[in-house]
């Protein structure tokens, strides 16, 4: 199976790697072209654009950071969707909103083509490793196709269902994430103030039933630090905007939704767009005038599991 990957940012180059580590034949394409040199002396194909891509493989994976970035690199001039022909899959990896991964499978379709949207969750430092989780909507058959290429990216691969019902489950996972993550802003607050010794605190949370992902993961950046989570502010609001806009098409009033919204926007304003999305947390850090640091916790995080062969849930 010949794959185009387009988008070699801190989540598609990860994934890309994973298929150049299993020998697959893989064509590349990204703005930066520091990446694609990168990528062409790790043996991948480079290629000028998104068209001839889709015209010289059999799958065209997708992973950028917004959807309007995705309709342009599909409905543009020599976009994917000028290269498309019967057959050949298209699968967005990018975190998106179920209509518009519906909207443009429809064009796919009209192409003959298949589309799916395969959005991934658990982390960058899982990315790198291959053992992060896929969501995967769409035609089973397409599914089951291309499943050698998905467990090679992750460990864990859903079908959710069909087209779109993968970015609808994403945003949710994504939405609980950044609750957990203001959650935890104020449970260190309370923790710091009442003298407690953070690192035996972080112990006591994850083997609690407060415990959570985000918890085992970004509580170690924030006690470091460092923050870095390889995941930013704007990130956030895209997401969270997606989950919230979602709920008021779907006429479903949600009460801790926009108030999360409202928070990492205030986020944004005070330490910018790029600041690393962990670093919300330094909202309460400021506003008691206390920090969250504690010895013995890394600046990054790393994947210490073994890379294993994915695999269906």
């Amino acid at each position: 199976m010949k794959i185009g990957f387009i988008g070699l940012g801190n989540v598609g180059g990860k994934l890309a790697r994973s298929l150049l580590r299993k020998n697959f034949n893989l064509t590349v394409i990204d703005l930066n072209n520091k990446l694609t040199k990168i990528f062409e002396e790790l043996g991948a194909k480079i290629i000028n654009s998104p068209k001839e891509l889709a015209e010289q493989v059999d799958l065209v994976i997708t992973c950028l950071p917004s959807p309007k970035i995705c309709a342009e690199v599909m409905e543009g001039k020599n976009g994917i969707l000028d290269g498309l022909s019967e057959n050949k899959i298209w699968l967005e990896m990018s975190t998106t909103d179920e209509a518009e991964v519906k909207r443009l499978g429809r064009k796919v379709f009209e192409k003959k083509a298949i589309a799916l949207d395969g959005p991934v969750s658990g982390g960058c430092h899982r990315a790198a490793t291959g053992n992060i989780a896929i969501f995967v909507g769409g035609e089973r058959k397409a599914f089951e196709k291309i499943l050698p290429a998905l467990t090679v990216m992750g460990k864990k691969v859903l079908h959710t269902g069909e087209l779109g019902s993968a970015s609808v489950l994403k945003v949710i996972t994504n939405y609980l994430a950044s609750v957990h993550l203001v959650a935890l802003g104020e449970a260190w607050t309370v923790a710091r103030k009442s003298n407690l010794d953070l690192a035996k605190t972080y112990k006591g949370i994850a083997v609690s039933s407060g415990n959570s992902f985000v918890h085992e993961t970004e509580s170690q950046v924030i006690l470091n630090g460092s923050y870095n989570i390889n995941f930013t502010m704007d990130l956030v609001l895209k997401d969270t905007g997606l989950f919230d806009d979602l709920a008021k098409k779907l006429n479903a009033p949600l009460e801790i939704s926009p108030k999360i919204v409202e928070i990492f926007k205030d986020g944004q304003k005070k330490y910018g767009s790029r600041a690393w999305s962990s670093m919300i947390v330094k909202r309460m850090e400021d506003l008691n005038q206390i920090n969250f640091r504690a010895k013995g916790f890394p600046d990054e995080l790393v994947d210490n599991e073994p890379e294993e062969k994915g695999y269906e849930i």
